[in-house]
């Protein structure tokens, strides 16, 4: 007689712990938001608009960097790198030299991209462009004591700037080139990036500013717009700063860059000026009236899906408060396990794909319902793209032990865990980029040394 065997009981897995606070972000936000009330009752004292926006990312920045550094001590964890209980090693100015090498011709190579493709030399980073040719004298002065200083209290003082640097001065034999390789990734994600959201921060704080608030007694299609940019400034915020703030001294820097072309591929797509040039051709899926022109009659309907669509944004932009000051596409910063993130990995892109469902409603176009499912098809491949920026970010971040004990809990206990139940496909599995199954391949296991190789001191 056979014996009944006892179902087999999944082991629980701990949530690892996050690198950030939400407290000292949502403090720090309070202080920047205090820093836009300001601005709009004594800006127009400063010099130019500008100035502003460079006041509102400094009294983010500043009190998150600070409020870690007394609560948090980041510059303790294990994955910055640092010690600074022992003596300075000997030999570190000749090594300072060689990273310093490194980071100007990294800063040089930037400049020449700016230079050479014609998409940098319009009038819509001219705001960018003053902040930078006024900082940069005090930013690559400011890098020779910062280099020297860190130098001496890394435990692997020996990082992408100085493989550069030693590759330039043609010391070849101890140089990994794969170093190089994330170091140019990183920066390379930060040109493109950093002048982009800096402008659109620009504009959504220009129009908060600007903004009429009596407009809002009794409509509630100016609450609908004020909301609307206001939540979106707020996420620009912490993506500005995040892209500004990579600093090993905080752990903030970039231990490793997204490394494979499909990566930065569906990511790029997503952003101008290559948004413009696809999805004019293929996937212009919004050609139909916007949300707006069907509730319009209809007073209560108009705000009740209104307001659906500002709670879906919100969550977006909750997703990136937890962030603070490590936001940057196509890079790992540390894993973030708190706020939304709690409840699913990917809880900006859930909510902003389902939003764009709501605010364009492909499925309503006016006079054929093949154009309907036309546009809905549109719609669903722009949700594809997302799948893979989705299961690109889950390979790259699977590097990292933390990031697979960390999508093992959500896989167990996350707000969606019961569609990994009936859709084997969605289930993570290191080291697979559709995560269908099996063992984590060997780069799972080999490639976090990368993270000895950080592009940013």
């Amino acid at each position: 007689m056979k014996k009944n065997k006892k179902p087999a009981t999944v082991e629980a897995v701990a949530c690892p712990k996050a690198p950030t606070s939400i407290v000292i972000n949502l403090t720090a936000l309070v202080i920047s938001l205090l820093a836009v009330v300001w601005l709009r009752e004594y800006g127009q004292q400063l010099p130019s608009r500008t100035v502003g926006l460079v006041v509102v990312c400094a009294a983010l920045a500043l009190p998150i960097i600070l409020l870690e550094w007394l609560f948090l001590k980041p510059y303790r964890n294990r994955s910055a790198g640092l010690d600074f209980s022992r003596p300075r090693k000997n030999g570190s100015e000749r090594r300072t030299a060689v990273k310093l090498l490194g980071f100007y011709a990294s800063v040089g190579l930037v400049a020449l991209v700016y230079w050479v493709f014609p998409e940098y030399h319009g009038s819509f980073y001219d705001n960018y462009y003053a902040v930078v040719k006024a900082a940069l004298p005090w930013w690559l002065l400011l890098a020779v004591p910062y280099f020297y200083w860190l130098d001496g209290h890394m435990l692997k003082p020996k990082d992408g700037y100085w493989h550069l640097g030693s590759w330039l001065l043609g010391r070849r034999g101890d140089v990994d080139g794969r170093a190089i390789g994330q170091l140019l990734l990183g920066w390379l994600v930060k040109l493109f990036f950093l002048p982009l959201m800096f402008v659109y921060l620009g504009n959504n704080l220009t129009t908060l500013l600007n903004f009429d608030l009596s407009r809002m007694d009794g409509s509630f299609k100016a609450v609908f717009d004020f909301t609307f940019n206001f939540l979106y400034y707020i996420d620009l915020l912490f993506v500005t700063v995040g892209y500004v703030c990579t600093l090993r001294l905080f752990d903030s820097h970039i231990r490793t860059a997204e490394p494979s072309f499909l990566g930065w591929g569906v990511a790029l797509i997503s952003y101008q000026p290559f948004w413009s040039a696809f999805s004019g051709n293929y996937l212009k899926y919004d050609e139909g009236p916007a949300w707006g022109y069907w509730f319009w009659d209809t007073p209560w309907a108009y705000s009740l899906w209104g307001s659906a669509i500002l709670l879906l944004i919100a969550i977006y932009v909750w997703a990136s408060v937890p962030f603070g000051i490590r936001f940057s596409n196509l890079t790992h910063r540390g894993i973030l396990t708190n706020g939304p993130y709690r409840y699913t990995k990917h809880p900006a892109y859930v909510s902003k794909n389902l939003s764009w469902w709501m605010i364009s409603m492909p499925f309503m176009v006016s006079g054929s319902a093949d154009e309907a499912l036309r546009h809905s098809l549109l719609l669903l491949l722009v949700n594809f793209i997302y799948f893979m920026r989705a299961r690109t970010e889950e390979r790259h971040l699977s590097w990292d032990p933390d990031y697979v004990a960390y999508a093992r809990y959500i896989e167990q206990r996350g707000l969606f865990a019961f569609i990994g139940r009936y859709f084997p496909l969605l289930r993570f599995k290191p080291g697979s980029l559709f995560n269908t199954g099996g063992q984590p391949d060997r780069r799972s296991q080999v490639r976090p040394a990368v993270s000895g190789l950080a592009t940013d001191s």
